[in-house]
């Protein structure tokens, strides 16, 4: 007999230990798989993957249930496997610039609740944490509290502006606020644009679903990008990525906020947008207004709003040409309602993407609304955070700690 079939700690068990983390890994990133499914993304034996399925069903890591009911097939019910619902929550936060949303779901992908409230564009950092804290709250029936990280596994948080290495918290006292953030939650906080995050969530729950090149651009009183690529989000050098809203659209154009002259911002965003109405006559105190003007059958608010997609077209089409997406996206209040704008975007698309490409992406409309932010932060903590990478802790393991990170699933 060989000895080391019963040593924990050598290379079979090691292997076999391999093997559960990836499929774990996989429920984690990407929600409830059949057996098909999971094995593709394995790339495992049928005999090697129903071993390792089994004895994580066994130990409550895994559970399996029928797939939704549809119209009766011959065979065997199609089954899917997920994470334990029981097994942890993550909640999301959005401190976008005029309101705070929040989100929870729990490791099977399956959202909580949400919730989200608007603030003065000016109110003090420790006030808009207090708001979050408040709202979250409010999410399963109070069961759900920043300060009782004991049953949340993580908090994902987005906010306004670039994040990444040399930009680890908020713009402005970065360092102060991301300690007001660490001692709030009380444990694992995981930052990033919010804007790169809604593009995330739009990939994991909303219009992109299931799609690996995702380019999503939100229009609100900013604008913003992100890209999801190879089913990964894009941060950039030092989280620059995504910044789709200062490309230069007019050079005769407007001083944008950023220092540069005729942004995309300076005429798509929601208070471009409403001062180009209110220029050419039109009267509305805010963009649903003019939305609703537009609506109407108000011609000066539909031709603004179809330049406004003939701008937002062009640097799509660019950027399509540059990375090829399958899908756009788009959201944002600027976005939210009406053809105009959107047809104006295909028109662009049309005309600008490389005729070999036109066919091969797809617009559409954001899905998840103002709380996609939030959502994005939980996704953010399912792909990324250490505790679930190392869940299940077994009995039988001496190496419990997370698992190293896959690059190519790097989210």
């Amino acid at each position: 007999m060989l000895g080391g079939m019963h040593d924990h700690d050598g290379p079979l068990a090691r292997l076999r230990r391999g093997h559960e983390e990836l499929v774990l890994g996989l429920l984690r990133r990407h929600g409830p798989l059949s057996r098909g499914q999971l094995g593709q993304r394995a790339g495992l034996s049928r005999t090697t993957l129903s071993d390792i399925v089994a004895e994580l069903v066994a130990s409550g890591a895994v559970v399996a249930s029928a797939k939704d009911p549809g119209p009766r097939r011959r065979g065997r019910p199609v089954e899917l496997l997920t994470l334990n619902p029981q097994a942890g929550q993550a909640i999301g936060i959005d401190f976008a610039r005029r309101a705070v949303h929040v989100a929870a779901a729990n490791v099977a992908h399956e959202v909580i609740g949400s919730a989200s409230a608007a603030h003065a564009a000016d109110l003090p950092w420790p006030d808009r944490i207090d708001l979050a804290d408040s709202l979250v709250g409010t999410l399963a029936g109070g069961a759900l509290r920043l300060s009782a990280l004991g049953t949340v596994g993580a908090i994902g948080v987005g906010v306004v502006g670039p994040v990444g290495h040399l930009t680890s918290a908020p713009p402005g006292d970065a360092q102060g606020r991301e300690e007001l953030l660490a001692k709030r939650f009380g444990g694992p906080v995981l930052l990033d644009n919010n804007t790169r995050l809604a593009a995330l969530a739009e990939s994991t729950w909303g219009a992109a679903a299931g799609r690996r090149n995702v380019l999503y651009l939100r229009l609100s009183h900013g604008v913003g990008g992100g890209l999801v690529v190879g089913g990964a989000l894009h941060r950039g050098t030092d989280g620059l990525s995504g910044e789709l809203g200062h490309i230069t659209v007019d050079p005769a154009g407007a001083r944008c906020e950023c220092g540069g002259t005729g942004c995309l911002e300076t005429v798509a965003s929601i208070g471009a947008v409403l001062r180009a109405y209110r220029a050419a006559g039109g009267r509305a105190a805010d963009i649903a207004e003019l939305h609703s003007a537009a609506d109407a059958g108000d011609r000066t608010a539909h031709d603004v709003l179809h330049t406004v997609g003939g701008h937002v077209g062009a640097v799509l089409a660019a950027v399509c040409n540059a990375v090829g997406p399958g899908v756009i996206v788009i959201g944002g209040e600027v976005a939210d309602r009406g053809t105009a704008l959107l047809t104006a975007v295909e028109q662009a698309l049309d005309a600008r993407v490389l005729p070999i490409a036109r066919d091969r992406v797809t617009l559409r409309r954001a899905e998840l609304g103002d709380v996609g932010g939030a959502l994005g932060g939980i996704a953010l903590v399912l792909h990324e955070s250490p505790l679930l990478a190392g869940y299940p802790a077994r009995p039988d393991r001496t190496d419990s700690g997370p698992a190293d990170p896959d690059p190519q699933e790097d989210a």
